[in-house]
């Protein structure tokens, strides 16, 4: 079947009064920023081109124009009733003027709100045994609102190939200038028993600018998930990570003010229209229009949502989108075309950009699915081909026509890459924005990459400083062997470190083999000087700018490990994950292995032990870097469960012992937009007598930087448990109380509450104080400043913070409420991070 828009196919059209159906002459009908338009004859008729995905204005002098987006599915010839801007229908009382005191009660907007929300459930697709579509969507991201400055300067005038790039974007009528474009096709599928959601990928393309660096993926990564799918049938709408209260979700009429402001005609459906805003216009809501049908269906015929220019969200100077349903020859409503514009603006130095999202649902069907589509527990399942489609298939499934500017990225990519001095330029931004230096080019893709870069020097209290170098294959290297290490020097220990991993993947990854799924086997061998804290940060610990602490360190061990590591993730969240290991222990500093049998320093302790653990995390997205993969979307559950045993004999090792933990995580969304809150609860347990090493530390960070998951005012040991049970809790309001007083309002600083708790105990058999256990040759004397916990006491730290100064920095004031009678105890700090969000 060949594409209309490659025949060049016209649409032919009548515009005629909506009132007495005559013909409007002289009308006009334009694709907005893509300068075409036609002028209809005496008699109302036009003929234009047809480009599926453009929308096509309609106007006359004295009329209302009227926007109609071009699908597959429009027809060949359209009848466009254009409305007087003057005549109103006479059934539904209009206010001309909003009252300056709005009122729910025998308000005719609120009652008609209320049925709208009422009858949802009557077009819930969901209702059917079955259902099915296909769902296209373009991104596009592009510089925006270029001025004729803009194109007059020395930039543009040096190299033309520029201002061939720039468009009239029909969205906001401003130049833009297109540096990427993101291309898919996906199936939805859907089952009602067994309950069962499912989307197949069957084609998508990417070209642009993220293409020059090799985690540009984060780019259209970030920009899917923020500027997700919108289903205003949802009683909450995620968008910029954010939950924003539905038109016509449950919280509606609470959270908005709604006022009739018109009756029209979309189409031949006659509609009631409706402004909405909320009622506070910093919280994260939206405003627009929402267009009912006038009959007992009340069904959503149109929507249009904006956020206030007041709105607490940052860097987003506009943003619209529109929503049209259609109905289905067998009756049913549904959502068939869904544009959003996002217009950017991040700081005034640098340059605005807009997002362009265009998704167009269409194909639906009803029928039984067949059960193999529908098997395993994959919700995501991508096409072997998906990322091989040739013009023939994009000429079937394209439902939104690229643009002149979009079509030539190829070739303005290709300008940029041969500019003299770029690949100095990218070779600077790639080493200050993925932390590695890649060894390769263009026509070379690199294998190794040098990195990280600010792990170079850092310093601790028995190197000082030290020097490290590190590198890393990639798949350029070998599509299943991963090679990663480093090696070190301590410049007053004189010590020398490395660390060697040998990396198998059972899947193919793209670049890394830390990318999800994860589906590999390690092999690790390693000597280097730590922290027995290190293991609890998420950041590398050789990290320049971790490596500073609020307080002097005098306590490290030195590791001699030998490992082998196993773990296989599943798309649907579930992970699997075991470890074998041997490692060898040193003391290093104020620290020491101190037997209590015969009180003999031990020079070291050996311990082989093997790990088994599961990790389930449904709905869990990530984003890869060189460095790390950080997970995108934290609305996701979290349930861990893990167990340790340790082997006396088994290469050297002297202990035996077992060790369980598992940990819950959720994320609960306030309603009336009063923020987020976030809970950990971890537990574990050490069963058998060991080595104070092999205890239960604290997850502490002993830096000036914010960590997650961690207490920020527990030192280094200070606690030595064979029984824990930790609660964290971190409140982000988002500016809801901030926003109602002047002067933070201004600031759009958000308040941030956060209370961790730790609940601990010895057991007798692990206590070094009882005479009992004198004579043990397991138990050693705990290092100065390790203490036990009461576990009718538990450690409390609270922190209240202030996030979003400057749009990305972090700062929390700690206070820690309980054993402040230790010498060692920290009462209060201040720590920081650099956080952004929308």
């Amino acid at each position: 079947m060949m594409h209309l828009s490659i025949i060049r196919a016209q649409i032919t059209g009548e515009i005629v009064d909506a009132a007495d159906g005559s013909p409007i002459p002289l009308a006009s009908a334009i694709y907005r920023g893509n300068k075409k338009a036609v002028v209809s004859d005496e008699e109302g008729r036009f003929s234009i081109d047809r480009h599926n995905g453009w929308r096509l204005t309609i106007s006359s002098v004295g009329y209302v124009p009227q926007v109609i987006n071009i699908t597959s599915s429009t027809p060949e010839h359209i009848v466009v009733k254009l409305k007087s801007d003057t005549k109103k229908l006479d059934e539904v009382t209009i206010s001309k003027r909003r009252s300056s005191r709005y009122s729910r009660k025998d308000n005719p907007a609120v009652e008609l709100m209320r049925k709208v929300i009422a009858a949802k459930k009557h077009t819930d697709l969901k209702t059917h045994d079955f259902y099915q579509y296909n769902n296209y969507q373009k991104l596009t991201l592009a510089l925006n609102d270029l001025t004729p400055e803009n194109l007059e300067s020395k930039t543009f005038k040096k190299h033309p190939w520029l201002l061939n790039q720039v468009e009239l974007c029909q969205y906001n009528e401003r130049l833009i200038l297109p540096v990427s474009v993101e291309e898919t096709v996906k199936q939805k599928l859907y089952r009602k028993d067994p309950h069962t959601e499912k989307e197949i990928i069957k084609g998508e393309t990417s070209t642009g600018v993220n293409d020059l660096i090799q985690t540009g993926d984060i780019v259209n990564t970030v920009i899917r998930d923020v500027f997700t799918d919108i289903d205003i049938y949802d009683d909450h709408v995620r968008l910029f990570q954010y939950p924003f209260t539905s038109p016509i979700g449950k919280d509606a009429i609470q959270f908005y003010r709604f006022y009739i402001t018109d009756t029209l005609y979309l189409g031949d459906d006659r509609c009631i229209m409706l402004d909405f805003t909320p009622n506070n216009q910093q919280d994260f809501g939206f405003r627009g229009q929402i267009y009912i049908k006038d009959d007992s269906t009340y069904q959503v015929r149109r929507c249009e949502l904006t956020i206030p220019r007041t709105s607490d969200v940052n860097w987003v100077e506009n943003m619209k989108c529109i929503q049209e349903f259609n109905q289905l020859p067998n009756g049913e409503w549904v959502l068939t075309i869904d544009d959003m514009f996002v217009e950017l603006k991040v700081a005034n130095f640098l340059s605005k950009f807009i997002v362009i999202r265009n998704t167009r649902r269409t194909d639906f069907a009803f029928d039984e699915i067949a059960k193999p589509l529908l098997r395993g527990k994959k919700t995501v399942m991508k096409d072997a081909y998906a990322q091989m489609r040739d013009d023939s298939f994009w000429d079937e499934y394209r439902q939104v026509e690229l643009t002149k500017s979009e079509n030539s990225l190829d070739a303005f990519i290709k300008h940029i890459e041969d500019l003299k001095g770029f690949k100095y330029i990218i070779f600077g931004l790639k080493a200050l924005i993925e932390n590695f230096v890649e060894t390769g080019d263009k026509d070379h893709p690199s294998k190794v990459d040098i990195g990280p870069i600010n792990t170079i020097i850092s310093q601790n209290f028995y190197d000082k400083w030290r020097l490290r170098a590190s590198a890393q294959t990639t798949a350029n290297f070998h599509p299943h062997i991963f090679l990663k290490g480093y090696v070190a020097r301590g410049m007053v220990s004189k010590q020398n470190y490395y660390d060697a991993e040998v990396i198998y993947t059972f899947n193919k990854p793209g670049y890394l083999p830390r990318e999800f799924p994860k589906q590999a086997i390690t092999f690790q061998s390693m000597r280097d000087v730590a922290l027995p804290s290190d293991k609890f940060i998420q950041t590398d610990k050789d990290n320049m700018f971790t490596s500073f602490k609020v307080s002097e360190i005098n306590k490290m061990f030195l590791y001699n490990r030998q490992s082998v590591a196993f773990d296989y993730e599943q798309e649907w969240g579930f992970k699997m994950f075991a470890e074998a290991k041997t490692e060898k222990v040193n003391p290093i500093g104020d620290i020491a292995f101190e037997r209590l049998s015969d009180h003999e320093l031990l020079p070291s302790i050996r311990y082989t032990e093997a790990t088994v653990g599961m990790r389930y995390a449904p709905g869990e997205t990530f984003i890869n870097t060189k460095q790390h993969r950080w997970p995108i979307n934290l609305d996701a559950p979290v349930f861990r469960l893990q167990h340790t045993m340790g082997f006396k004999g088994v290469l050297g090792g002297q202990y035996r012992y077992n060790f369980t933990e598992g940990e819950i995580y959720k994320r609960l969304w306030m309603p009336m937009n009063w923020g987020k809150i976030d809970t950990r609860i971890k537990a574990g347990a050490q069963w058998n007598q060991v080595p104070y090493p092999l205890l239960i530390m604290p997850v502490a960070n002993l830096g000036y930087i914010l960590e997650d998951q961690t207490f920020n005012l527990i030192n280094n040991m200070e606690f030595l448990n064979d029984r824990y049970m930790s609660v964290m809790i971190d409140w982000d309001l988002n500016g809801k109380i901030f926003n109602r007083i002047p002067l933070f309002r201004k600031l759009k600083w958000r308040e941030w509450i956060g209370v961790r708790c730790l609940w601990g105990k010895l057991t007798n058999k692990n206590n070094p104080y009882l005479a009992e256990n004198q004579g043990s040759d397991i138990l050693m004397a705990f290092p100065e400043g390790c203490y036990v916990m009461d576990w009718k006491q538990p450690y409390i730290e609270a922190s209240f913070g202030i996030h979003n100064i400057f749009k990305l920095l972090h700062v929390e004031y700690v206070r820690r409420f309980s054993y402040l009678d230790l010498p060692t105890a920290n009462k209060q700090g201040v720590r920081f991070t650099i956080r952004t969000t929308f």
